[in-house]
């Protein structure tokens, strides 16, 4: 269950201004984070690429409240993708609360007729997009706009929080041909009457999710840096008869490099989920409150090549 009073902070204006303003931390937020505009994004991003890897973009920035906003998102992600030139190697990740579904009045038309438009130019760069996953109160508007924007886009991913207790049905509907999902743990901090609480509970409800998906005929996007569960699927893909381009593994940039480059040599494909944008101290937060861990690497990224 991700650390509550680190969910807190994640809110704390406050909390953000002492974090930025400090050197030491926002070094080590730029293990984690790449950069803040799209070049820096952008040559991480190639970094990865050229070392056999896949990469995932994510602009941060989530609850935008005008549709100026939301639409300065949008505008963002184009112009990111009309730069990326990585064929077939990369997509980015949209939220789509940063692109106005929380709006009080046609917030859903606006996410979707915003998103649409990055669809469009990801197609046109041979890229692809996975929506993002937010809390419990966003699941269904997600998955209405995923519907609506496959009807043009059959490749548009998605994210599903094993945590939830609706997730099994989700998976089973959407493992059909063709239909990608990504696979979390999940980063919000939940009540129990939509969500396993304890790890254990969440680890067993990710085995179960992923067994789901490995038996089904769609592309499962693993994401997890736990050995235990990607063991689980790289076993499950096995005894199911995929091969190692017929699922992936994700991991965050900046936890467990060393990882990623061993399961990438060894024929796995593995993509790397870059965070970039100025508005980073909310994702930075989160992920350290998804588990103790996270703070434990946190700490080891202050000592030189410690990324593992």
């Amino acid at each position: 269950m991700p650390n509550k009073l680190l969910l807190m902070a994640a809110g704390s204006h406050r909390l953000r201004r002492i974090v930025a303003g400090s050197p030491l931390t926002r070094a080590v937020v730029q293990r984690f984070v790449a950069g803040e505009v799209n070049d820096e994004a952008i040559a991480v991003a190639r970094r990865i690429v050229d070392s056999g890897m896949r990469v995932t973009i994510d602009h941060l920035g989530e609850g935008t409240t005008t549709v100026e906003q939301a639409a300065a998102v949008r505008d963002a992600y184009l112009s990111l993708l009309s730069a990326m030139r990585m064929p077939g190697m990369a997509e980015v990740s949209v939220k789509l609360s940063a692109l106005g579904s929380a709006l009080p009045h046609n917030g859903r038309r606006h996410a979707y007729r915003l998103t649409r438009d990055i669809c469009a130019a990801a197609a046109a760069a041979d890229a692809t997009v996975t929506l993002d996953m937010e809390d419990h109160t966003t699941v269904d508007l997600t998955l209405a706009v995923l519907d609506e924007l496959r009807t043009e886009f059959p490749w548009v991913g998605v994210a599903l929080q094993a945590c939830l207790h609706r997730t099994p049905a989700d998976c089973q509907r959407l493992a059909y041909a063709g239909s990608r999902v990504r696979l979390v743990k999940g980063a919000y901090a939940e009540p129990a009457s939509v969500a396993f609480t304890r790890r254990r509970q969440i680890d067993e409800a990710f085995d179960r999710c992923l067994r789901i998906l490995m038996q089904g005929q769609g592309y499962p996007m693993v994401a997890t840096h736990d050995p235990r569960l990607i063991d689980s699927a790289i076993g499950l893909a096995r005894a199911g008869g995929r091969s190692t381009t017929d699922f992936e593994v994700q991991m965050l940039y900046g936890i467990r490099a060393n990882e990623q480059t061993r399961l990438a040599g060894e024929g796995y494909r593995v993509r790397v989920y870059l965070p970039y944008g100025q508005d980073w101290y909310a994702y930075f937060t989160r992920r350290l409150a998804e588990k103790p861990a996270n703070l434990l690497l946190l700490a080891r990224s202050f000592k030189p090549g410690a990324a593992d």
